[in-house]
């Protein structure tokens, strides 16, 4: 089946989800699109061009904190692009010092980072004698289903048509060797600036509706690293060089979380530990890259 017959067949399903009427099925596509804009964000930046970030929820939180600074007094039409604007701003004003380093100093980096973030948002709250917000008159879970299904289904246009155009040709070439990208024309600072900001503007607006989702604030949760770390372990399990790859490990882990979490937390657990595990050293190009290789003709 072609790409784009996939994406429509996809938008189609995803919107037949709401009129089912039941709020079960309706949070479980929430969250299987929450996580499927956010992987595909991750990976303009990190499946592309090869830096891996491990503090991609700080794009999140800070999202999701203008979002509630602003409730009440911006409309959610405005509220949503905003947040999306401050997290690209943020992203290619940070880009200058973070992306002078590679490798695992980048990692370690992005997840400082995002903890030094986390920390600054809890003094200020701290200060303002805030300890969690509550928000009130918050959308209904059918109009941020439908917000939602919007932006995952710009993250994975955004990511389709950016690997296949000159800029994401450009970044996959400083995936593999920067130096030679460099040495053969391409514009390396600002091929990786723009990736960095474009990858940092859906989760900003992702944020902001998860926020509203839960009706409540507080930075430790909005910040907490297991979103980055569920992100990378999303994209490993799918396949981070294609779009649909992210798609399948979201569904993937979607589905395993639903089916076990509640029951059984630690078994969840420890089978993510092992599925990272088993793709990382015997599957690394993913879900996707299995299925490709199996149906590749000799």
């Amino acid at each position: 089946m072609t790409t784009p017959f996939l994406f429509v067949l996809g938008l189609i399903g995803f919107g037949l989800v709401p009129m089912t009427g039941q709020d079960y099925l309706i949070g479980i596509g929430f969250t299987l699109l929450t996580w499927i804009a956010l992987t595909q964000s991750w990976t303009i930046l990190s499946g592309f061009a090869g830096y891996i970030s491990l503090g991609h929820v700080v794009f999140f939180g800070i999202g999701g904190y203008f979002v509630v600074l602003t409730w009440e007094t911006l409309p959610i039409w405005l509220s949503l692009p905003l947040a999306s604007l401050i997290t690209f701003s943020f992203a290619v004003v940070i880009s200058v010092p973070v992306l002078r380093v590679r490798g695992p100093y980048f990692v370690i980096l992005t997840f400082g980072l995002a903890e030094f973030v986390k920390y600054v948002v809890m003094a200020v709250e701290a200060h303002l004698g805030q300890f969690g917000r509550l928000l009130l008159g918050v959308p209904d879970l059918t109009s941020l289903y439908w917000l939602t299904l919007f932006l995952a289904a710009t993250a994975t246009l955004l990511t389709f048509f950016i690997r296949d155009s000159r800029f994401g040709q450009g970044l996959i070439a400083i995936r593999e060797d920067e130096e030679a990208a460099q040495a053969i024309g391409i514009p390396v600072t600002r091929y990786k600036t723009l990736a960095y900001g474009l990858s940092a503007a859906i989760p900003g607006a992702i944020g902001g509706l998860m926020a509203l989702r839960t009706s409540y604030f507080e930075p430790q949760q909005v910040f907490d690293p297991v979103v980055s770390f569920t992100i990378l372990t999303m994209c490993i399990i799918g396949g981070s060089d294609n779009a649909r790859g992210p798609i399948l490990g979201a569904a993937f882990l979607t589905l395993l979380s639903e089916l076990l979490w509640a029951k059984a937390p630690q078994l969840y657990l420890i089978l993510l530990g092992l599925l990272l595990v088993t793709f990382v050293v015997i599957l690394p190009n993913g879900i996707y890259g299995l299925f490709r290789r199996r149906t590749v003709q000799p």
